[in-house]
């Protein structure tokens, strides 16, 4: 099993903006005042194809889908929350917190990949779920560990335990559960994806210990990575709130290895975090402020990785 791909699957946004059905949760979106919705539109375009560019350059092979007008879709930025997939053929549709959200899921975009030579032999879709208000949003909930079918997952209102464990038995990998929060004016409060306070590498996890309130947790994923030979770089919540946890390793031209952050992410870390990530893997940061300001959401979030065999 392999834990990164050249493979990724992007949504270029038509007609982004800051999701109000999200926010009740996501307390990292924030109203860009003085904007015009076309603007703000327009410049997380351009931070998107700039993005896509870098990543085309070190030779990722960026499979871009156009966000349609059918639909109100202000997060279709962020594909790898209703959809994943994996190494034996499978795909996993998931159910989504926001009901403008849920339009995301295409079908056409299933069919692009098979049209670029991907083959898709079986749909696991976890979707009905939402009829009970239940909800798992795929790689934004889950952080597989693919090499040692270890599933991380940080309990929220997006991520139902039930539902991860229902997954874990599906896919065949080993649940880490546990509660991630951040301070909200003052109040501990659930941060709504795991992939903002983590993201894991092949020899390497980058995480935020400290927002792991309960110690027997946080001892038990401390347990897990040391157990898989991860080194653990430790982030703090500040670091966290400029997207530091949102980065996402993958593989480039020559099977080179590049770990795909922000900007801001990248300018928050410290020289020493810095030179340890640089021991495991080269380092790509593109500019997303407009993205991750009003989508709350930031270079991992945007990339939903392809394991898909070729046919």
């Amino acid at each position: 099993m392999q834990q990164t791909t050249n493979t990724i699957l992007m949504v270029r946004p038509i007609a982004f903006r800051m999701n109000e059905q999200t926010a009740v949760n996501n307390y990292y979106q924030k109203v860009i005042d003085n904007l015009l919705p076309e603007t703000v539109n327009a410049k997380a375009q351009q931070e998107f194809d700039a993005y896509v560019e870098k990543l085309r350059a070190i030779g990722v092979h960026v499979i871009v889908v156009n966000d349609t007008d059918v639909a109100d879709t202000p997060d279709s930025i962020f594909p790898n929350n209703w959809v994943s997939f994996h190494e034996n053929g499978d795909v996993g549709l998931y159910p989504m917190f926001a009901e403008n959200r849920r339009l995301e899921r295409r079908e056409d975009i299933l069919n692009t990949l098979e049209e670029n030579g991907f083959l898709i032999n079986n749909i696991v879709d976890y979707t009905s779920a939402e009829e009970e208000s239940v909800f798992l949003e795929g790689t934004g909930s889950l952080l597989l560990d693919r090499e040692n079918r270890k599933a991380y997952c940080a309990l929220s209102p997006r991520a139902d335990e039930n539902l991860f464990i229902e997954f874990c038995e599906d896919f065949e990998y080993t649940p880490v559960v546990f509660t991630s929060n951040q301070t909200v004016n003052g109040e501990r409060k659930a941060i709504y994806h795991t992939n903002v306070m983590m993201c894991l590498g092949e020899t390497f996890a980058v995480i935020c210990l400290s927002s792991i309130d309960d110690k027997k947790e946080r001892k038990n994923v401390i347990g897990h990575l040391k157990e898989n030979s991860k080194e653990i770089i430790d982030i703090t919540e500040a670091q966290v709130n400029n997207f530091a946890g949102n980065m996402l390793q993958v593989k480039g031209a020559n099977n080179e290895r590049y770990l795909i952050m922000s900007q801001a992410a990248y300018n928050s870390l410290t020289v020493s975090q810095i030179e340890r990530l640089e021991k495991h893997t080269k380092i790509l940061s593109s500019s997303l402020n407009t993205i991750e300001a009003c989508g709350g959401g930031s270079a991992r979030c945007m990339m939903a990785e392809v394991f898909l065999p070729k046919a």
